[in-house]
């Protein structure tokens, strides 16, 4: 997996979850007076069972010995096939306590495979490849299998140690997943009931904190109520850093004027929503930021009472931001600087960004086992920006970029078709799609022409107008893409009255152009975030389950915002 947010938790939960099985000091490093390379060169005077059964022997001395890279190779090379049942599960065990401690999820998940086989295994080594499973699937960015793998375990064993991962994945679920999960016996009932609380709470903290401890009381025997997830045990150092008031930092003319009034038409929208099912709700102080300094508008807003800031929505403005130690308060950004890193304390930059969307389609890609990409973008910045994205995303998880095209996106698309399957370092398995609606549905039949109707096309959540239209993108069948749940429903969350947020949806969505849209939920999203900043920053697993996305912040407190897939089918957006 990738080596970002989610590869960083996956090494954090690794170590945590095996720190209790690491090896004292005094490491055996023979097996019956012989070495690894000994047992190795045996091996390879030996045939069948012997020889796997030797070479097993070589790969567990070292993984004694620490050497995992080692023991993972050795491990691999033998004939699992011809080991009897017990050596198959020693294999196991081996092979997936190794690639765990390399954060190989995909070799873990290989290896648990044997629990679907007819080996007979002891309870205890059962349990642990479970767990193994858990974690690895919850690193290969699987969370509701994790979630499936992790609490049936927790129903056998009542562990305790798997809260933290249990509650990381329960908050990547969707409101269907999270509904799937509750029929899954009584644990998972009770992880998803804490799991809505905290979706329906969290914006109040002292609010939230008082439903959790009536959850204690009424699941007392729960693992969750025995000990509660780090990340909920510390809300009670926040109750004071409750959010009354926010000042919002938008341009009221200007270029971004239009932008800027959707977005604050989401905000306001979401916060009269939410006022009106009798929730408290903080105050909103709007503040022009046209012709202003930053400085002067803080110190307004500080003096006014403020908490927290909602904006700016300038680039520029917020690439100012994010070169300082700090801001003066906490504040979410409403769009992404310019500079490699965000350094300034208490700063959050959340945006509709493609790149986002580039790097997850380059995740997806290499999960569904594609390694050799064409890419095919606008030849203009945007296109330049969102190349970029998904060409260090694919490169850094091994993926080759056989074939970049940068179009035209006045002109056909027949020669950018046929140059990006052919005219590059050999044929490509999967194609990266970065184009509007009219561009893009030229696409497909073009590479039908050229014999490549079979090559898989990722794209982003720009091929879609917004709307079904079923005669005009009949052409895009079988193209994947993504967008936010609010315009793709059912593909999103199983219909509309699953998604989030949805009562301000009905108020917000009533002939609304799909870029309005997007807009007006992003404006709600900032609010739901801005409310949230104290425990976005107390809690190191926080993530929304938003009207643009599910939103997790970043290291450096950027907003990462993953989307739900999407395919044509029939002209239509439904579930892949």
């Amino acid at each position: 997996m990738r080596t970002s947010f989610t590869r960083l938790a996956g090494a954090a939960m690794v170590a945590l979850t095996l720190a209790g099985c690491a090896g004292t000091s005094g490491i055996v490093d023979r097996f019956g007076g012989q070495s690894s390379d000994d047992l190795l060169r045996q091996a390879q005077q030996q045939q069948g069972g012997e020889a796997a059964t030797t070479r097993l022997q070589a790969a567990e001395i070292l993984q004694r010995q620490g050497n995992n890279t080692r023991a993972l190779e050795v491990a691999n090379d033998l004939d699992r096939s011809v080991l009897p049942a017990d050596q198959q599960l020693r294999w196991a065990l081996l092979t997936s306590r190794a690639a765990l401690d390399l954060q190989e999820p995909q070799a873990v998940l290989e290896a648990t495979a044997i629990l679907d086989s007819n080996v007979a295994m002891p309870d205890n080594e059962r349990n642990t490849l479970l767990e193994r499973r858990g974690l690895a699937q919850a690193m290969n960015n699987q969370p509701m299998e994790a979630a499936l793998t992790l609490t049936a375990l927790q129903q056998r064993t009542g562990d305790t140690q798997l809260n933290d991962t249990i509650w990381r994945q329960l908050n990547r679920l969707d409101p269907g997943q999270l509904d799937q999960l509750a029929g899954q016996g009584s644990v998972a009932a009770g992880w998803v009931e804490l799991a809505r609380l905290q979706r329906q709470q969290g914006a109040n903290i002292s609010t939230l904190t008082d439903a959790i401890s009536r959850w204690q009381s009424n699941n007392s025997r729960h693992p969750a109520s025995r000990r509660l997830p780090t990340d909920l045990s510390t809300l009670d150092e926040i109750r004071d850093q409750e959010i009354r008031k926010i000042a919002v930092f938008l341009p009221q003319s200007g270029s971004l004027e239009s932008i800027a009034t959707a977005i604050r038409e989401g905000i306001q929208t979401r916060a009269d929503d939410v006022r009106s099912q009798g929730e408290q709700v903080p105050e909103l102080v709007f503040y022009d930021t046209t012709g202003q300094d930053l400085e002067s508008l803080y110190a307004r807003a500080t003096m006014e009472g403020a908490q927290a800031v909602i904006g700016p929505l300038s680039k520029e403005q917020v690439s100012q931001l994010e070169t300082r130690d700090g801001v003066a308060l906490p504040t979410l950004a409403l769009n992404y600087g310019t500079h490699d890193h965000n350094s300034a304390r208490n700063l959050f930059q959340y945006g509709l960004s493609a790149e986002d969307e580039a790097r997850q389609a380059a995740q997806r890609a290499q999960l569904d086992g594609h390694h050799r990409a064409g890419v095919m973008v606008p030849d203009n910045e945007w296109g330049s920006r969102v190349l970029s994205a998904f060409q260090k995303s694919w490169q850094q998880d091994g993926g080759d970029l056989v074939s970049v095209q940068s179009y035209d996106p006045s002109a056909s698309a027949t020669s950018s078709v046929k140059s990006v399957v052919n005219g590059g370092r050999g044929r490509p398995d999967m194609l990266f799609l970065l184009a509007l609606p009219g561009y893009a549905r030229q696409v497909p039949p073009t590479l039908d022409y050229y014999d490549a109707a079979d090559l898989p096309i990722y794209a982003t959540s720009h091929v879609y107008e917004g709307s079904p239209q079923p005669r005009m993108d009949h052409d895009l069948n079988d193209v994947m893409f993504v967008d936010i749940p609010w315009l793709i429903p059912e593909a999103a969350a199983g219909g509309s009255d699953a998604l989030p947020f949805e009562s301000t949806r009905e108020r917000l969505i009533q002939d609304d152009q799909p870029a309005l849209i997007k807009l007006h939920a992003m404006g709600v999203d900032a609010f739901e975030l801005a409310r949230r900043l104290p425990v976005m920053s107390a809690i190191g697993g926080f993530e929304l389950y938003g009207a643009t996305g599910r939103l997790a912040p970043g290291q450096d407190g950027r907003i990462v915002r993953t989307l739900p897939w999407a395919v044509f089918r029939n002209g239509q957006p439904t579930l892949p």
